[in-house]
């Protein structure tokens, strides 16, 4: 009955497999609408390039006509003062109101405060860079989220008939609303920094502002844009500004596996799922709902811009360029419409940033889905067994023990919940067992083809009288099954393990790697300990398991016991590049399944297990409504055989 269990369970599997493609499979009308969208976007890529196209026309013919000023100007001899003149000129034409800000020397401001050491540029007025304080990278250097060196952030929009670009300009500092001439900052606990910089025009009451609210212990950043008094500088016509941001990632940790998910992850404002670009690939996507935030994300780290009134269309996009940093990543980037009221003498458009850790704890308290991003499986029943086992892990985690010790600790709650599941799956296995003899039997009785019918309907009624359930077998082990996948998850996405040492292993949220080849062998540059260990283990269960398994009386399934043994091998080529922590816990598991087996080999006699079936075969048996029907349709089955006998 044991190979048949595995079969039903196969069946069952691919039934789940095959339901669900054809649940998600998008009606006629929802490919229309995608073919409407992916239109939509298409015509706002053109769009976007021609106006691309348009702003650098413009750039290039007002480099050239300031070019040309200098070299006249200096070849008819004229004075400092006739020169700077005309280099002023030149410039308003090219930047209007703002040609005051459009020359200067870059300056720098660092503002620290408990978790983060952020620099901000006088150039662009934006943010140049962020350190996380409380984290190191593999090799033991300060955590930058992104390269401050290609990072870009702009902000653009249309006035006196020019495309204004902010990250051209030359901001001036602010402190609590007073012109700030001082150097760097830290901020005093309990308390908070208001950090501005304006972009200032000829007019020093018309400007606008990148207001910046850096509180004392908090990843997240109050960040505003303000216009003031641009009502009859920008165009009458433009309801909204762009931004674009565009970075390029640092390396943080020592290896990548596919379940990095590093991406650039959005939420819609009226939509509480969280979505994302491609993982692990170059792609780029259009975006026309209102959105609430958006992320550029690896592995544990991620650097989020939340629009408080939400954002309008955006463009966003990731890939890999060739970079000579050996550091680099990957680039992300996104273009953004906020909002603009045109008619106000003053705009507001607020916003918040967030650089940090990806810990599901400090994402979930912000209350806007950011913990979302963290992908603990896209099965709604895999991410509330994970919630589950992250509350379980933060309870142990406060303890202040190892995390090695956490995970043994973790692996016992779960195995000992699974405790009734695996003891209904080795008792059935037991009865399988006892039953043998009887079903050989009956096998011999039925050799031939056409009498599949009889032999399965003598086999269910010796289980019938033996108070099994044909699926009393393969059910536990499948319903077991949604934690196995919850947990492949949890452990390569808990930052927990980030860093974190046990036994020979320095880092548990990566490879315990104890020999290294020059070069790769076989796809592998390395050997896991704890992947050894737990390959070692899963085969040893795999050869314990096989043993109680009887392939004879089924040649069909004889290839199983073979693939039993294949896969482990499989499994370990692919959990040798992942976390330890995830190794090590399979370990754990394979070593509690293997005493449980003895405890159950103690709590089930066999020969009480042969003297309850042969009492259960004197009592009358019910027949469920599923046995009937099944009875049924094997009568009405061999009635047609019969017939075409006849014939």
């Amino acid at each position: 009955m044991n190979n048949k269990n595995t079969l039903i369970g196969f069946i069952l599997i691919a039934a789940i497999l095959f339901g669900w493609m054809y649940f998600m499979t998008p009606s006629k009308e929802q490919l229309a609408e995608q073919q409407r969208i992916q239109d939509s976007i298409r015509r706002v890529r053109l769009e976007e390039m021609a106006l691309d196209s348009i702003r650098q026309a413009e750039r290039q013919k007002a480099d050239a006509q300031l070019a040309a000023l200098q070299a006249d100007s200096v070849s008819a001899g004229m004075d400092s003062v006739g020169i700077a003149m005309q280099k002023q000129n030149a410039l308003r034409d090219k930047y209007g109101v703002f040609a005051v800000s459009a020359e200067g020397a870059e300056q720098t401001w660092t503002i620290e405060n408990q978790l983060q050491r952020l620099t901000f540029s006088n150039k662009g007025g934006f943010l140049k860079q962020v350190e996380l304080k409380d984290y190191k990278t593999y090799d033991s250097l300060p955590l930058i989220t992104f390269d401050p060196e290609t990072a870009m952030f702009d902000l653009s929009f249309f006035a006196q008939n020019r495309i204004v670009n902010t990250s051209q300009f030359y901001f001036e500092p602010y402190l609590n609303g007073q012109p700030y001439t001082g150097g760097d900052m830290m901020v005093a606990e309990g308390d908070s920094i208001v950090f501005s910089q304006r972009l200032l025009t000829d007019d020093p009451n018309k400007y606008i502002e990148f207001v910046y609210t850096i509180p004392y212990d908090n990843y997240m950043l109050g960040f505003d844009i303000r216009t003031v008094g641009l009502r009859d500088v920008i165009a009458n016509n433009a309801d909204y500004m762009t931004l674009d941001w565009d970075v390029d990632l640092m390396k943080q940790e020592k290896s990548t596996d596919r379940f990095a998910d590093e991406s650039v992850y959005y939420r819609s404002r009226n939509d509480k799922d969280v979505d994302h670009l491609v993982v692990n690939k170059d792609s780029e996507q259009t975006v026309t709902n209102k959105l609430k935030w958006i992320s550029f994300k690896q592995r544990f780290f991620c650097n989020v811009i939340v629009a408080k009134d939400g954002f309008e269309n955006a463009k966003m996009a990731m890939q890999t360029r060739r970079s000579n940093s050996p550091r680099y990543y990957k680039s992300m980037s996104a273009n953004i419409e906020v909002p603009y009221n045109v008619n106000a003498e003053t705009n507001l458009i607020p916003m918040q940033l967030y650089f940090g850790p990806n810990h599901f704890k400090t994402l979930r308290s912000y209350k806007i889905g950011l913990q979302d991003q963290i992908n603990l499986g896209n099965f709604f029943l895999i991410r509330w067994i994970n919630y589950g086992v992250i509350a379980v892990f933060n309870w142990l985690s406060q303890y202040g023990w190892n995390y090695g010790i956490v995970i043994l600790i973790l692996t016992i709650i779960i195995k000992t919940l699974l405790f009734p599941l695996a003891f209904k799956s080795y008792k059935s296995s037991a009865i399988t067992r006892v039953l043998k003899p009887e079903m050989d039997a009956i096998n011999e009785k039925y050799p031939k083809e056409e009498d599949a019918m009889k032999k399965q309907q003598a086999i269910l009624n010796l289980q019938r009288q033996a108070g099994v359930s044909p699926a009393s077998g393969c059910l536990p082990a499948l319903l077991q099954f949604p934690i196995l996948i919850a947990i492949f998850r949890f452990f390569p996405a808990s930052i927990e393990l980030r860093q974190q040492p046990f036994l020979w292993a320095d880092d548990l949220s990566t490879y315990d790697s104890i020999v290294t080849f020059p070069q790769k062998i076989l796809g592998m540059d390395h050997l896991s300990l704890f992947t050894i260990l737990m390959t070692i283990t899963t085969l040893i269960y795999t050869w314990v398991n096989n043993k109680q398994m009887d392939y004879s009386s089924n040649p069909q399934m004889k290839p199983m016991k073979w693939m039993m043994y294949l896969m482990p091998i499989m499994f370990f080529a692919i959990f040798n590049n992942y976390s330890s922590g995830l190794s090590y816990y399979y370990m754990l598991v394979n070593i509690i399944t293997f005493i449980q087996m003895f405890v159950f080999r103690k709590m089930i006699n066999e020969d009480k297990v042969r003297a309850t079936i042969e009492a259960n075969k004197k009592k009358p048996q019910k027949k469920s409504n599923f046995q009937k029907r099944l009875e049924e349709a094997q009568k009405q089955q061999a009635k047609l055989q019969q017939q075409q006998k006849r014939r």
